[in-house]
């Protein structure tokens, strides 16, 4: 897991706030360019990598090779000495992990010797956990190490000024190596452990861990990570093993401290691994983790060789002044191992504070707000305890929580606050939420299948995520729920709540859950923690169990006002082991009421605050310039359409001398003019790219023309003009929230305009759509056919005096088609006008009363449909034997007949007269019906615009 202090996160929080006043105005993106462009790339370093042979064990003389990088700040030298760091990287990672963070810290005057535990990576040995007389004695005599370096400033010979830093693994020898060595002069543990049988084996009434609850998905995590010889896998510290830079120094003489030397060897198996299952873990651990897994139960010797690496035996030796940072977000190790810490040290009399943030090993690093406050943190800690640098930080508490996303990069943003006393889990405040529901029976599933997931390693609240399907099993679990709070209850700290059970065997195991449950039923287990619980000695009848008070996981979160807390004791869960025979328990609840620990924090200002000012600041007067741009904009368009002209007060829409030209030069409409009339059907025709589109654009002030003018009602069309509310439009596409019901967008778009709600027609509307039940469902289940059909019908709410439509009948089928026809000539009546784009010439040809032909932005014909067809060359001929007719007249010079019939006969006579086509056709036996002219549209179309014509490229 990587630690929050991450030196890449913090990079990053920089340009990210440039950007955000980048947006504001460009003298401040030019002048953050600048400085961006010339920042130093990173601080000036050297590196030394070497494999140094250590020398621990019980005996103190056990060699084991350890993979070193010592990191030194430029100017470091025997007469410019500098304080050390040793930078601890989390289980299952390597030197290479933490190489972010080294270079940081050393650019900021430290040396830093970053290394590979033994067991993993490159370095030699077993993994041991931490044990004191193997990892926490290898650091031990790195520290020796350090000491002899002429860089290194001591405080007295073999004592070098010195800090520890470390997450997760090296968090735990951060604590154990202070209590061990009185060098350490200040220590950073971060996401670590108090109790690693406690983490291991939890059990959230208080009893001891060799009756815990075994934490079987982290367990085979680490031993997983740990496993495998060579450069381990990707572990708890999220990274994976890498080989170091650098050939390992030459041989010395044997020594307690560190020298370079063969020996156990980089990535070889240790002696006595003879069992493939342990990898490269010491036997003893090897066997421990064996025997617990297998059962699902610990026995005391697995709690003690657990308890042998945690700190909480140690904790008033440590001297170290202690920063304990410890994530929400973490189902491994919860906040109440951080707050055991910080209890430990203090009763000492060293000084420790305590800094909780949003992340974790569920959580990764949280918001770069609070990353970058962990840093800040940490490196404040470093600078006075171990440089000598700065006023004392204090031991006030900071905490955080996610306060939602930033507006600016859509990341998550996490609001810091600080209390000057340390509250611990229990909080400074309480508050009673009575929760209720009838006793209930839940089912223990054999083998523990299938079971409920409340949280996966790294995954955090996964439950959330799937909508509560795999978070709770049906007959696996009893609820109780509290009435909507009457107001927010801002919870830091550990809940507590008392519950009764009732077992046929004696004994059960069960998880209990705090949800926050919105008003819309949405439950959320905050960051997927549970209590997990093994009572025994329970009764048969739950009327005759004892009431047991659980202590639920510290949690951070703000439970808003008309939300309701739900209580779910359950009997599986995929992250623990549970009793493998089926059994039914029951459950009650104790005294009904579920107590929330609240504490009330002061915000912390941080420089994202500040940037956030200046922005603010800058947009306001952004803003109120824009404001009198509008308000002058909106008076100049007052006064042009203050005034009617006359000639076209009745006309639905006057297009005059249109022109649009782009800033290329590109001419998509040059010379538009035609009218649109009341009780017309306008059909706008033109190849693709010919300006069709462009017109319509224009004409929805969608843009602006280059020149011209359009009229509706006799009102200058200019963009945000009252005239165009009395225009319904369908341009470029239906467009609508895909999480919504086709009716609910209507009502949507409707509430928008503004307009009295009598005045929608939404009956008329909806039967244009002819979309039955359907318009009911959400618009994301549509197809492109019923959005369309749901894009006209808005189009007409109100039932506007002029419609435009551009491609109404995309996506519809035929008998859909057919409809809209009827529909569009019956809408042109009563002073109402349509104006339609298509490009399927028959369907205008048949609905249309007039037409407009556009070609390479200019008109090319306009008027009424059968003018424009004008007089037939073709004729269409109906008689008793069509094939027959067909060879017939085939077989005649000049004549061609038609292959667009539509299953009629058309014929072009090419100039031979009808009498004579019919003549033939008589000699011939063939029955002639009736002979009438026929010329189509598309003939009409084609011989104005050239059957090879590919229009302007209209944009």
């Amino acid at each position: 897991m990587r630690s929050p202090f991450s030196a890449a996160r913090i990079r990053r929080a920089l340009p990210t706030r440039r950007r955000a006043v980048a947006a504001a105005a460009v003298v401040v993106l030019l002048a953050a360019g600048v400085a961006w462009a010339v920042r130093p790339q990173g601080p000036d370093l050297r590196t030394e990598s070497a494999l140094l042979t250590v020398r621990s064990g019980p005996s103190g003389d056990e060699p084991v090779d350890l993979d070193t990088t010592l990191y030194l700040p430029d100017g470091a030298a025997a007469d410019a000495k500098v304080p050390a760091v040793l930078l601890a990287h989390g289980f299952g990672g390597t030197k290479e992990s933490v190489r972010a963070d080294a270079e940081e810290i050393a650019g900021r005057g430290y040396a830093v010797l970053a290394w590979t535990a033994r067991g993993f990576g490159r370095s030699g040995g077993q993994i041991h956990l931490d044990h004191p007389d193997y990892e926490v004695r290898d650091a031990q005599r790195l520290l020796d190490w350090l000491a002899a370096r002429p860089e290194i400033r001591t405080d007295n010979a073999g004592d070098p000024r010195v800090g520890v830093v470390g997450g997760s693994y090296g968090g735990g020898l951060a604590l154990l190596l202070a209590a061990q060595d009185p060098r350490v002069d200040a220590i950073v543990p971060m996401i670590t452990w108090n109790d690693l049988s406690r983490a291991f084996l939890p059990e959230s009434t208080g009893k001891e861990p060799v009756n815990g609850v075994f934490k079987k998905s982290w367990a085979g995590l680490f031993f997983g990570g740990g496993g495998n010889v060579g450069s381990g896998p990707a572990g708890i510290s999220g990274a994976t093993g890498a080989q170091p830079e650098g050939a390992p120094a030459s041989a010395g003489p044997p020594s307690p401290g560190p020298t370079a030397g063969p020996g156990t060897g980089p990535g070889r198996a240790p002696a006595g691994a003879a069992d493939p299952s342990c990898g490269r873990f010491a036997a003893e651990v090897c066997a421990a983790y064996l025997r617990i897994a297998t059962s699902g139960r610990a026995d005391q010797a697995g709690v003690d060789l657990l308890r042998r690496s945690s700190p909480a035996g140690v904790l008033d030796r440590i001297d170290a002044p202690t920063l304990l940072v410890q994530g929400a977000a973490d189902s491994l190790f919860p906040l109440a191992e951080a707050d055991a810490n910080a209890r430990g040290i203090a009763a000492n009399g060293t000084p420790v504070r305590v800094a909780w943030y949003t992340g974790g090993h569920d959580g990764g690093e949280g918001p770069t707000t609070d990353s970058d406050r962990v840093k800040f943190l940490t490196v404040q800690w470093l600078d006075h305890y171990v440089k000598g640098a700065g006023a004392a930080p204090g031991d006030d508490f900071t905490f955080s929580r996610i306060a939602g996303f930033d507006a600016l990069d859509r990341g998550l943003v996490a609001s810091g606050y600080r209390t000057a006393d340390y509250p611990g889990i229990t909080g400074t405040g309480r508050r009673e939420v009575v929760v209720a529901g009838p006793p209930q029976r839940i089912a223990n599933p054999p083998a523990g299948n299938p079971a409920a997931i409340s949280s996966v390693p790294f995954a955090g609240e996964l439950s959330s995520l799937l909508g509560g399907v795999a978070g709770d099993i049906p007959g696996q679990h009893a609820r109780f729920e509290s009435a909507p709070l009457p107001e927010a209850v801002d919870v830091v700290g550990a809940p507590t709540v008392s519950i009764r059970a009732a077992s046929p065997t004696g004994e059960a195991v069960l998880f209990v859950k705090l949800y926050d449950v919105d008003p819309s039923g949405t439950a959320t287990l905050p960051n997927g923690l549970v209590a997990p619980v093994r009572l025994t000695g329970l009764p048969r009848a739950v009327e005759d169990a004892a009431p047991v008070t659980v202590t639920l996981p510290a949690i951070v979160r703000r439970i808003e006002a008309g939300h309701r807390l739900r209580l779910v004791v359950a009997t599986s869960d995929q992250a623990y082991a549970t009793p493998v025979e089926p059994t039914v328990h029951t459950v009650a609840l104790g005294a009904g009421a579920v107590t929330l620990p609240t504490v009330t924090g002061e915000p912390i200002p941080t420089t994202a605050t500040v940037w956030r000012w200046v922005l603010a600041g800058l947009l306001a007067a952004i803003a109120v310039g824009l404001v009198a741009l509008v308000a002058v904009l909106r008076r100049r368009h007052r006064r042009q359409e203050s005034s009617v002209h006359p000639a076209y007060a009745d006309t639905p829409l006057v297009v005059r001398e249109l022109r649009k030209e782009y800033a290329d030069g590109f001419v998509a409409v040059s010379n538009v003019d035609f009218e649109v009339h009341p009780g017309q059907v306008v059909g706008l025709l033109g190849p693709n790219g010919a300006g069709k589109t462009t017109t319509l654009r224009v004409l929805m002030g969608l843009t602006q023309p280059t020149a011209g003018e359009i009229y509706v009602f006799g009102h200058r069309l200019v963009p945000g003009s009252p005239v165009l509310s009395r225009i319904g439009a369908l341009v470029e596409g239906p467009g609508f929230l895909p999480h919504l019901s086709g009716l609910d967008n209507l009502k949507a778009y409707w509430r928008a305009t503004g307009r009295p709600w009598d005045d929608a027609h939404f009956d008329e509307a909806l039967e244009i759509a002819g979309l039955g039940a359907s318009v009911h469902r959400k618009i994301k289940t549509y197809s492109h056919g019923m959005k369309q059909r749901l894009a006209i019908a808005q189009a007409m709410l109100g039932l506007p005096e002029l419609l435009v439509l551009d491609e109404p009948t995309d996506g519809l089928d035929p008998p859909q088609i057919a409809e809209m026809r009827r529909v569009l000539q019956r809408y042109a009546t009563g002073g109402r006008a349509v104006l339609v784009s298509s490009h399927l010439l028959a369907e205008v040809e048949q609905t249309c009363t007039h037409a407009v032909v556009v070609n390479k932005g200019r008109i090319v014909a306009s008027g009424p449909v059968e003018e424009i067809v004008g007089e037939s060359p073709s004729v269409l001929v109906e008689v008793t034997d069509p094939e027959a007719a067909r060879n017939v007249l085939d077989r005649l010079a000049g004549v061609r007949v038609l292959p667009e019939g539509d299953g009629q006969l058309v014929v072009d006579t090419n100039g031979t007269a009808r009498s004579e086509v019919v003549a033939e056709l008589v000699r011939a036996g063939i029955g002639v019906d009736r002979v009438v002219p026929r010329r189509r549209l598309e003939d009409a179309f084609l011989a104005l615009v050239g059957e090879n014509s590919r229009g302007s490229g209209d944009r």
